[in-house]
């Protein structure tokens, strides 16, 4: 019989019987070979038969081929310990078909199925020890460079190949591309040709009909030389003498600027003033001003920024004002002072004894301090003015300190006016001036 328990004598006769029964007990595979990429899930199709009075009393699969007999299984319909990924998706029939879900690569190997049935408490058991070749495998990409070189740079060109190892030849399969986890192309190879820094990124590939089971990563990281280079000030590029100051040089290049050089711009040439990525002042002078620039440097290629202009301000117009506010406060602090000394002292500056004429100028004398001052007729002389009794136009001022009344009567001006309050009056009147023998 079919069974491994059993011991029989063949002869002729048992031969020809056990080849009746046999023709009973079997299992047969719809696909001797499988090939299921990784991640993916794999069915192994699969048929078994028995004679009509035996009842399936268990199923079973084996994985190697050494536990195709006796076990471990990794699906056996009488232990609760199997592994989710494995799933039975036959019957007790004639339908054993198997599931395996996300194979990875230790799935690769036999695959066997084994069944048990019972008739009249008689258990015989079965195996389809031919099973089933499983073979796992991944996605792959391959790329080949233009320049023949080991890294990438702007302008090469490259091809990426998708290979599926369970393909002959690895290209008769339908594929989609990738950059960085969005489908950017279908077909088993991509072309970049003229690459730029855009092309840079992370590419895989998978089968058109599983999508979510994409290949290794290959990464294209496109070399170039510097550009963009610029020249940023801060806090400013017009700066106080004596402020700190810092100049920073930012590049887009790839690899990263491997030198920064800092030149001042003279009439004769230009003169290296530091390196690295910021030139800083920390107390600038006024010979620091003037124009200055960066030049990056990487392996492959160098680029000078644009000038900037420092201008370094003084500060004077500042001090001269502060100088002019003080000397303003004490000037007329110094007025002030004056002022109050006189009062204090209550001394009285009286005008010569001349009588000035009546005029429409009205000032309080007692509290006045007058200044005058003669004014020549254009036609007189001075020589002459001086000795002899004449007329002449007397310009006078007065200045007038006023305090407040005494008497009951109400002023006839402000009566809100303060003491300590300055008037000063100017009035013009033609008066005689006396012989030079009057003493004045």
């Amino acid at each position: 019989m079919g069974t491994e328990h059993r011991n029989l004598t063949w002869t002729p006769m048992l031969l020809l019987l056990t080849g009746v029964i046999c023709n009973q007990w079997k299992v047969e595979y719809g696909q001797r070979n499988i090939c299921a990429i990784k991640g993916s899930s794999v069915v192994i199709p699969c048929s078994f038969y028995y004679p009509k009075k035996q009842e399936v009393q268990s199923v079973k699969w084996a994985h190697g081929r050494s536990h195709i007999y006796k076990g471990p299984f990794i699906y056996d319909s009488e232990s609760n310990y199997t592994s989710s990924r494995y799933q039975y998706i036959g019957d007790t029939q004639h339908n054993c078909s198997f599931k395996i879900h996300q194979v990875e690569r230790n799935d690769s190997g036999k695959h066997a199925f084994r069944f048990s049935t019972i008739s009249n408490n008689d258990l015989q058991e079965w195996t389809g020890s031919v099973g089933s070749q499983l073979k796992v495998v991944d996605l792959k990409v391959s790329m080949t460079k233009t320049n023949g070189s080991e890294t990438i740079k702007e302008g090469d060109s490259v091809s990426l190949k998708c290979r599926n190892g369970c393909d002959v030849g690895g290209l008769s399969s339908s594929f989609t591309w990738f950059k960085n986890g969005e489908p950017i192309n279908d077909g088993p190879i991509l072309n970049l040709s003229n690459i730029s820094s855009t092309n840079s990124g992370n590419y895989s590939c998978s089968l058109t009909t599983q999508r979510g089971l994409p290949s290794g990563v290959i990464n294209i990281d496109a070399e170039y030389g510097p550009k963009n280079t610029s020249v940023s000030v801060r806090p400013s590029a017009q700066i106080h003498i004596g402020s700190s100051v810092s100049l920073i040089c930012s590049t887009n290049a790839n690899p990263t600027a491997e030198h920064y050089t800092w030149f001042k711009r003279s009439h004769d040439d230009d003169v290296i003033v530091g390196n690295g990525p910021e030139l800083n002042f920390r107390e600038i002078q006024p010979h620091d001003g003037g124009q200055y620039l960066c030049s990056v440097i990487n392996k492959h290629g160098r680029q000078n920024s644009s000038i900037v202009t420092i201008k370094v301000k003084a500060y004077w117009p500042t001090f001269t004002r502060d100088v002019l506010i003080i000397a303003t406060v004490a000037t007329l602090l110094i007025v002030t002072a004056v002022i109050a000394i006189r009062r204090l002292t209550k001394k009285r500056i009286r005008a010569p004894t001349l009588t000035p004429p009546d005029t429409d100028c009205v000032e309080d004398l007692q509290n006045a301090v007058y200044i005058n001052w003669p004014v020549l007729e254009n036609n007189q002389p001075q020589a002459e003015n001086s000795c002899e009794g004449i007329r002449t136009e007397l310009i006078y001022a007065t200045v007038d300190f006023t305090t407040k009344t005494k008497s009951n009567m109400k002023p006839q001006m402000n009566s809100h006016d303060d003491e300590g309050v300055i008037y000063s009056t100017v009035c013009r009147d033609q008066i005689s001036i006396p012989s030079c023998s009057e003493e004045l």
